[in-house]
Order: C-alpha cells, then structure tokens, then sequence
C-alpha cells in the first residue's frame, strides 16, 4: 500500500470515528486529504476505500441522521463502541512493551495528516470527539534523524543511500541498501537489509548515519527474502561498539581525578606536566561528552574516532 493511500484511509478513519453523526460523501471528500476534484474520480476512490476499509475490518456504518421521510442523504460513521477493543488486562512485561510502541510512534509523519483532517472537519461546523480521535493517532519518538526516513523506505520498500561513519573511521562513506525493517536493540536503532556495495546482508546503526537518507530507486523495488528475521539479524550481529576498546590519553598532573580512578598503566609523560594513561570504553558518544567535561585538562592520544568526538564536544560548547 503506498504512503498516499495509507495516510488517505486514516484520515479517513479519523474523521468517521471522530464524529458523532454520519458524514456524506461531500462532507467526507472536503475533509479527507487527498481525494480528487473530479466528481467521477472521487465516487471511484471514494468506493475502493470503503471496500479496503471493510476488508480490513473497520467497521463501517451507513445511515442518516434524518428520521423518516424521503431524499434524505446516505452518510457514514465508524460506531466507537464497535471499533474499540474491549478491557485488556496486561502482565507487566507486555505492558512494557506496549509503552514502546506507543514511544516509537511519536513522530509519525500521519499524525500531523491526520490531525489537519480533525480541524478541516471542526472547521465545516462537523462535531468531533477529541478524545477519540486521540487513540488512533499515531507517534513515533526516537533521537535518530535518519528514522523516518528508513521507517518509510521499509513500508514503500524503496532502496536507499546514506552516509556512514563505520566504527573507528573517522570520515564516512556512501552506502547503498534496500532496507528489510527497524529494529531497537539495547537502546539503539538499527536498519537491516541487503548492502549492495557489499552484496551481503548488513546492520547499520542510525545515530551513524551522517546527514540525509535519500531514496535510491522506485517504491516497491525491496523485496525481504522469504524467511528473513530482521530482529535475530540485528541482535545476533556482533556490533563492535559494545565491546571494550582501549584509549590512550594524557591527563594532566594533579587533575582529572574522575578519570584517574579506572585509569591503567598511568605513568609520567616526561614533562612534569602531564600523565599518560590507558581508558577503556564501549561507546564513543557515550565517553567523549564524559571525557570533554574536563576540557584542557584531558587529551585523547588513540583512536582517532574518539579524539574527533571530543573534539567536536568541544567545538559545540564553545560554540
């Protein structure tokens, strides 16, 4: 289903749940983002969308709101009674992973679409209830810039190119992937898929990504292999950040005790000024914010990525 085509049945779901009396096809095609102008054109679409909409199982009512008489027009509403879930008692763990979803759905492109059709219905003097409404709109939050992006190249199954900063690596390079799905793991957001520079499946971490995801071919071009589990491929990869790497730096005499207290093989640089030491750490954007709080009083000598991130740390606060 194409991303016009989703966000054209929410909002069209949104509107008929959100009212409390039915809603004629004109009132609806007013409301409803992305219906045509042409009255035959619209009457078409109009109809593949109620269809699509029963088929999903949404139940769909037709009715007036006028009793008795005759020329009284058909209009539509989705009955919240029938549509809502009944009382669902959840264990903890469920409940749990439940507030996930609901945290990952925060910055949903629809849920702007699907609120503009609210007010397009508020605006044709069209009651709605607000608080109904709110319990199908969806929101996706995560800090990675380059989530909406692949979220959507997964769902159009459009391959994609980004720039990558590989562990280590301190410039990037451009990647090009057809995407299978997003996956949270440990706290952080991967994209699996087929790496055609590679010609083998890859994981790739988002906050990695550097700048903009661009599309790199038409919609409907991905296809996920038969049997792919995109979460077992990202939890069963061996992604380096997670495993200790070492880091030399100086610390300068008589400071940065934070650092000092899990120092190894410290010894005097030579100059009465300064130590060296050896660090180790997990995450690089995760220890250079820590280490750049002691700002002039501790140098990253090795790795290069983790000398940059410092230094880059630093250029922010002065900045």
């Amino acid at each position: 289903m194409s991303r016009r085509k989703t966000e054209r049945l929410l909002n069209l779901v949104v509107c008929l749940l959100a009212t409390r009396r039915y809603l004629t096809a004109e009132q609806i095609r007013r409301a409803v983002p992305g219906y045509p102008d042409s009255d035959e054109a619209f009457k078409r679409m109009f109809e593949r969308d109620k269809e699509e909409l029963r088929e999903l199982g949404v139940p769909l009512e037709v009715g007036s709101d006028q009793q008795g008489g005759g020329g009284e027009e058909i209009g539509y509403r989705i009955p919240p009674q029938a549509y809502e879930l009944p009382d669902i008692h959840l264990t903890p763990d469920e409940a749990a992973v439940l507030g996930l979803a609901a945290r990952v759905w925060q910055r949903a492109s629809m849920a702007e679409a699907a609120s503009g059709a609210l007010l397009k219905l508020r605006a044709a003097g069209v009651e709605t209830d607000v608080t109904t409404a709110v319990g199908v709109e969806p929101r996706v939050n995560t800090g990675d810039p380059a989530f909406p992006a692949l979220w959507e190249a997964v769902r159009d199954g459009r391959p994609v190119a980004f720039d990558y900063q590989g562990i280590g690596r301190t410039s990037v390079a451009r990647r090009h992937l057809e995407p299978w799905g997003v996956v949270s793991r440990r706290g952080r957001w991967y994209v699996v898929g087929f790496d055609r520079d590679r010609e083998e499946e890859r994981v790739f971490r988002l906050s990695r990504i550097v700048g903009e995801v661009a599309a790199d071919g038409p919609d409907g071009s991905v296809t996920v292999p038969d049997g792919v589990d995109v979460r077992k491929i990202a939890f069963d990869w061996g992604d380096p950040v997670t495993e200790p790497r070492p880091a030399t730096v100086r610390l300068r005499a008589g400071a940065a005790q934070g650092p000092r207290r899990w120092a190894r093989d410290v010894r005097s640089a030579g100059d009465g000024e300064w130590d060296e030491a050896v660090l180790t750490f997990r995450d690089v954007e995760r220890f250079a914010p820590y280490l750049a709080r002691f700002a002039d009083d501790v140098v990253v000598l090795d790795p290069p990525d983790l000398r940059e991130a410092v230094i880059q740390q630093l250029k922010s606060v002065l900045g």
